[in-house]
């Protein structure tokens, strides 16, 4: 009788922790804001590059539309992204807030000597515990913001020519 109801117990068991493993997977994840366009950043909080101070909604309220780039020295890809956010600068209408991710400040200050740096402002995330936040999870990645904080939309790796053809068609409206 004993082994029946250790048998029983244990196939309950393991029913239930695949019942909670496949309605995990049917979840939407908050992490991701990918098809969050339309939806509002509520929480902006990042590490200022140079002083530390924080970075926060108060001062980034002024900007028409600013490009958030999550962004490392080490990171292949936000190579080739480069050149187009080097060209996006020259748009009085954009601003570029540039995080840098999980890397070493004298890497991020080479990288941009080399390449140019086309950021208005500068951030860091030196453990990746501020870009959960805005639903990174890997590099590079951007997300065009208009005044109200509302995503507009999300670029999940390097930046392309036709994404950069997007965000200028973007802001022109």
């Amino acid at each position: 009788m004993q082994k029946k109801i250790i048998k029983l117990t244990t196939i309950l068991l393991i029913v239930f922790i695949l019942g909670v493993f496949f309605a995990g997977l049917n979840q939407s994840s908050f992490y991701d804001t990918k098809g969050q366009a339309g939806q509002k950043l509520t929480y902006i909080k990042l590490e200022d590059f140079n002083n530390g101070t924080l970075i926060t909604k108060i001062n980034l309220k002024k900007n028409n539309f600013m490009l958030i780039n999550f962004w490392a020295s080490w990171c292949a890809p936000c190579r080739d992204e480069h050149p187009f956010l080097i060209r996006l600068q020259d748009d009085k209408r954009l601003k570029i807030l540039g995080v840098n991710f999980k890397d070493k400040k004298n890497n991020a200050l080479k990288f941009l000597n080399d390449f140019g740096n086309p950021y208005d402002k500068l951030a860091k995330d030196e453990f990746g515990r501020y870009s959960i936040n805005f639903g990174i999870y890997g590099i590079p990645e951007s997300i065009l913001i208009d005044s109200n904080f509302v995503i507009l939309k999300k670029f999940i790796g390097p930046i392309t020519d036709a994404d950069y053809n997007d965000i200028k068609k973007i802001i022109r409206k």
